[in-house]
């Protein structure tokens, strides 16, 4: 919890609160405490926890679905069955800080590094939000009852894009087509998934990528590099369809 670096202006919100056990100790440090849980039996022990306790608002629902007020910091011990979507909910807001409890093999996707076996989609789409770390590795034998698997506690710093993107929703959808053919060179990979891409005149934009780009794995290119290839490929559309109109 040090990491949060926790100040009396803070608005923090913890995402599947639980009984409250990590809400009671935000709640002494933080101006307010927003604390999200689903499950009905654990919402009662919330509210019996903290119904007196004047900075912690409790919202019965799911993270997913509803409405988040504004917050400045986020800590939760995250239910790992919605570590995907949720952290991509959470990217998607203006926030200052992240301290958030993953499954370690999604939390060593987070951050990995070009060419290494852990590099995916989610690497990609996080560096593009945020500065992602991992503070500390977890073993299961440190809780009782022991899970599955181990755990890491991640540090997310959001910050404007390092790379440019012309067009978020196709880069977004581009990164998701192509490490879905990862161990295909981009240029096929391209060509597999462009019922989904839907780039007009495929062939022929594919010709006019870079070669040295179009000849690698996914994999092995950075997200700049990968976001040059979507940029140019929305360039691109644009000249095929000004084309045609003049056509």
């Amino acid at each position: 919890m040090a990491a949060a670096d926790l100040g009396p202006e803070d608005v923090i919100l913890e995402i599947g609160a639980g009984i409250g056990n990590l809400t009671e100790r935000l709640a002494r440090k933080a101006k307010k405490i927003i604390a999200v849980e689903l499950d009905p039996a654990l919402i009662r022990v919330l509210h019996d926890r903290f119904d007196e306790v004047e900075n912690v608002e409790i919202i019965a629902g799911d993270a997913l679905k509803v409405d988040f007020p504004e917050f400045d910091k986020v800590v939760s011990n995250l239910p790992y069955s919605i570590s995907s979507e949720i952290t991509f909910k959470l990217l998607r807001r203006k926030f200052k800080l992240g301290i958030l409890m993953y499954q370690y093999e999604f939390a060593a996707r987070m951050v990995s590094l070009p060419n290494c076996k852990d590099y995916s989609r989610l690497t990609v789409d996080t560096c593009y939000f945020a500065d992602a770390s991992i503070l500390m590795k977890i073993p299961k034998s440190a809780f009782q009852p022991a899970p599955e698997v181990d755990s890491a506690v991640v540090k997310l710093v959001p910050r404007p894009a390092p790379f440019e993107v012309k067009d978020e929703a196709f880069f977004m959808d581009f990164v998701a087509a192509v490490f879905s053919q990862r161990r295909k060179k981009l240029r096929n990979a391209i060509l597999n998934t462009n019922h989904l891409l839907k780039i007009p005149d495929i062939k022929e934009v594919i010709a006019r990528l870079p070669g040295d780009l179009m000849s690698k794995r996914a994999e092995n290119l950075t997200p700049g590099e990968l976001a040059q290839v979507a940029n140019q490929i929305i360039d691109l559309k644009k000249s095929v369809s000004e084309k045609e109109i003049k056509e």
